[in-house]
């Protein structure tokens, strides 16, 4: 490692899945939206929730814990969506995840950064970069462009843009009665 590489400071948004604590680095993380209503789009994987309008765009929603294998449980005031930007080949691409809780944006040192641990088949060893010792706590360092596979991105996207024409034609229907 360099001498540069290992003066360099990642900020990182920190959240809980759970008991488990997650971070993002800021790179990734757009904004911060309180829970809201998600229309359900259906035959998706059971991890898509739907989608939501955010700015006049629709946005895919999807559920963190189910992604990540934790048990799903009911949403609390907590409960928050981060809107994402995901870099899949050569493209950004904006997807909603909803948390159980944003905790903290900490910054912490690169080369301080523990090397994952061997995690089993519960979570893809690809997703986690790293392992954050905060106090005696710590924190799984999620690598947002390798949590979602090519295909499950196409799937979303495509998803998503069915939804919105089905949307666009029940509003036209609208306008015509």
């Amino acid at each position: 490692m360099s001498d540069s590489q290992s003066k360099v400071i990642n900020s990182y948004l920190t959240f809980k899945l759970g008991e488990v604590m997650f971070a993002s680095h800021v790179e990734n993380v757009i904004k911060i939206l309180e829970m809201q209503h998600i229309t359900v789009v259906p035959r998706t994987p059971p991890f898509m929730k739907g989608v939501i309008n955010l700015r006049g765009n629709v946005l895919p929603v999807i559920d963190a814990r189910i992604k990540f294998g934790i048990p799903p449980t009911e949403y609390t005031k907590k409960t928050c969506i981060l809107v994402l930007s995901i870099q899949i080949d050569d493209e950004h691409v904006e997807v909603g995840a909803i948390v159980d809780a944003v905790k903290d944006v900490l910054e912490y040192d690169f080369d301080k950064i523990l090397p994952s641990p061997g995690l089993g088949s519960k979570y893809k060893s690809g997703f986690i970069e790293g392992v954050m010792k905060v106090n005696d706590n710590f924190i799984m360092i999620l690598n947002m462009n390798t949590v979602f596979s090519t295909e499950e991105i196409i799937d979303l996207q495509e998803q998503t843009e069915k939804t919105v024409e089905k949307l666009k034609k029940e509003k036209s229907k609208k306008k015509v009665i």
